[in-house]
């Protein structure tokens, strides 16, 4: 090992060491027991390339999210459950091939928070998992669990927050852990304590926010019938006996109550502390949330009117979630009136140039704390490009911006005088395993038309020319963050997003839709299986049709129904990505580079064109191996292994994913989390309502 890889080491053994044995630091110290870590919507806006060098990693090192993002992405399972390898057990799944044993393992369970009742648009549901290597059942002493807002005030027949546990399908059923009445609506994203013992939300209720942490106890409540807790005074909260809550009413400088309806809190696990923004600019911090005695700072700044302090900015507007940077030490946050701002430890804060002309920034940006940067999703630049009316846009700023900064920008599509929100993207494994924040950003554009998902390529933290992928839907309607999704078990990636509506998805009748999309970048000097599937520079899926290793350079990708050597490995192109394919029809002409899904579930794409047999679509004799030739009276087919997409449909789009894949036991263990926008009939329950989901990452089944 030399260079970079040499001056790391020692780093990267150390944390090897501890995530091996399952100890996630919290900050203050190692705790003496073994813990698992939280995965709530904070760990998506705050992100780590590799440091490439101790200086850098000494700046990350102490942040516990650091590790927590390495445990998610770099911990495989060792063994399959279906008694294939991990990669054709993939293959198999995406076909749709299951005995009567997997296809128990990767089900979905659909369950009724009320209705209505959703986590909305924008927020997550938080998981915990109380072991990074092992997955807890309810028969565990801390079985994992995930907790989802319902955004409905809290009543003696409705929760405003639910936990589930159970959740694998090895486990049984799921079963609602708890169920709470917090006396408020819940309209951002739940987080929690780095043991998970406690959870912690901003409340409205009657034009007043609140900080409400809350200790939880298993049985406590249903969806329909939760427990109705009294707040203890904050001095109470830390030896109060669980079930317990304690609110924090979020106060301005003049000690007046303010609101909070867009920003979820955020906490800084190293310093006990929780910052939350809200209403007319404010942002709050609030101590001693996960082991002190809770209170808000009204000191030293705090609470600090952020958009305020800026000549030229008169009429303060509502904040959207903030994010605070361990390394530098400053909280960043935008506002629904386009601004992005950097505020230090007095509460000073340095505002950008106004990034956003229509929606704000609604989305909280991206830190990526190792390389010193900063990604803010724009709805609308203010330009005239894209058709008139102004593009969308993600823009790169350094984290240590100066006032009036505009960054460097990438633009994904059209916008227009009233788009739709614009919400976050996420980094692919070739970013994070980067040593200067080098990789692809995924996002879905075109807020001011039809959505579409976008590449744009990022080198040393600058954004390039996007790379246009598939379109999600046939309207113009609200899609959902996209989230990268790392599984080293299977040894793939995906992308999951969704469309409220119009979703061309064949199981989605053109209403609202999520979807996965292969996104795994192809790495040099890799053993890759036939059947593996890679996403090239040119938005097109590659499936190996040979078993073997890659070269050491880079690849010239070939066009569609094409093939390329790559070392030991042949690429077969696929085709356009798209995000549903039509099964091959009898008598029908077909042009060359045609798509269609064969009676196995696999793609077929044309070498040559022609028209087809009459012969039934089950019928057709089709090869069964990735490159395998069907001749089909005046059409040559060759097979392109299995479809790279799925979906799923959903009614009204999605709220954020959240995902586990770190577990080496427990069937079903490695899934996605989220809930519907609208109601439908949530599977599980067998009711109506709003639904709280899990879905497997390969299958959204």
């Amino acid at each position: 090992m030399k260079g970079i890889g040499a001056r790391f080491v020692g780093f990267s053994v150390g944390l090897l060491a501890v995530v091996g044995t399952a100890w996630i630091l919290t900050g203050q110290a190692a705790n003496s027991e073994p813990q698992g870590f939280p995965t709530d919507w904070s760990h998506r806006h705050v992100v780590f390339s590799r440091p490439s060098n101790r200086a850098r990693a000494a700046r990350v090192e102490g942040d516990p999210r650091y590790w927590q993002q390495f445990a998610r992405t770099h911990i495989a399972r060792m063994v399959s459950w279906d008694g294939f390898s991990p990669i054709e057990s993939e293959a198999r799944r995406r076909r749709g091939h299951f005995t009567s044993s997997a296809a128990t393992i990767h089900r979905d369970w659909s369950e009724n928070m009320g209705n209505p009742a959703t986590s909305g648009p924008g927020n997550y549901p938080a998981k915990y998992s109380f072991q990074t290597t092992t997955a807890n059942c309810a028969t565990a002493t801390t079985p994992d669990y995930v907790v989802f807002n319902t955004g409905e005030t809290g009543s003696s027949s409705q929760a405003s927050v639910i936990g589930y546990d159970n959740l694998y399908s090895g486990c049984g059923s799921v079963q609602t852990y708890w169920a709470y009445n917090t006396g408020g609506k819940v309209l951002t994203s739940p987080v929690m304590s780095t043991d998970g013992t406690q959870i912690a939300f901003a409340q409205t209720n009657g034009g007043i926010g609140a900080l409400v942490l809350l200790k939880w106890k298993s049985g406590d409540g249903t969806a329909g019938a939760p427990k109705t807790l009294t707040a203890v005074s904050n001095g109470s909260y830390r030896a109060c006996t669980a079930s317990c809550m304690t609110t924090i009413i979020l106060r301005n400088a003049s000690n007046v109550a303010t609101d909070d309806q867009t920003s979820s809190v955020f906490p800084d696990y190293t310093h006990d502390t929780i910052y939350v923004g809200g209403t007319s600019g404010w942002l709050h911090k609030i101590t001693g949330v996960f082991q002190g005695t809770p209170a808000e700072v009204n000191t030293g700044g705090f609470p600090s009117q952020v958009n305020n302090q800026v000549g030229g900015i008169q009429n303060p507007t509502t904040l959207s979630s903030p994010i605070y940077d361990y390394a530098s030490g400053n909280v960043i946050v935008g506002d629904y009136g386009g601004y992005v701002y950097r505020v230090n430890s007095a509460g000073v804060a340095t505002p950008t140039a106004q990034l956003d002309h229509a929606t704000g920034v609604v989305a909280a940006p991206i830190v990526d704390s190792t390389a010193g940067k900063i990604y803010v999703f724009s709805s609308n630049d203010g330009t005239t490009g894209c058709g008139g009316a102004g593009c969308t846009a993600v823009i790169s700023l350094p984290i240590a911006f100066t006032s009036g900064a505009t960054g460097t920008k990438s633009t994904v599509g059209s916008s227009s005088a009233s788009p739709n929100d614009f919400y976050e993207g996420d980094f692919d494994s070739t970013y994070y395993n980067s040593a200067n924040g080098t990789g692809n950003m995924y996002v879905c554009g075109d807020n001011g038309s039809i959505p579409t998902v976008y590449q744009i390529p990022i080198t040393a933290g600058a954004p390039a020319a996007s790379v246009t992928g598939p379109a999600l839907s046939t309207a113009t309607t609200p899609c959902s963050p996209v989230t990268d999704v790392i599984n080293p078990s299977v040894g793939s990636e995906w992308i999951f997003v969704s469309a409220a509506s119009g979703g061309v998805g064949s199981s989605c009748a053109s209403a609202g839709c999520a979807y996965n999309f292969v996104v795994a970048p192809r790495q040099a000097s890799t053993n890759y299986t036939v059947g593996q599937e890679i996403l090239d520079s040119n938005f097109t899926v590659e499936v190996a049709t040979t078993t073997g290793k890659t070269g050491t350079g880079s690849v010239t990708w070939p066009t569609t129904g094409n093939t390329v050597t790559d070392g030991g490995v042949t690429w077969l192109a696929q085709g356009t990505y798209q995000a549903s394919y039509t099964l091959r029809q009898p008598s029908t002409n077909y042009g060359k580079g045609s798509e269609v899904l064969d009676s196995n579930g696999n793609l077929e794409v044309t070498v040559t064109g022609g028209h087809t047999s009459v012969t039934a679509t089950n019928l057709v004799p089709w090869s069964t191996t990735p490159g395998g030739t069907t001749k089909d009276q005046g059409v040559n087919w060759i097979m392109a292994g299995p479809p790279p997409s799925v979906n799923l449909g959903v009614s009204g789009g999605t709220s954020g994913f959240v995902f586990d894949n770190t577990v080496t036991t427990t069937t079903g263990a490695s899934q996605v989390y989220f809930s519907t926008l609208s109601t439908q009939n949530c599977t599980t329950s067998g009711t109506t309502g709003g639904c709280a989901i899990q879905a497997s990452q390969s299958a959204l089944q």
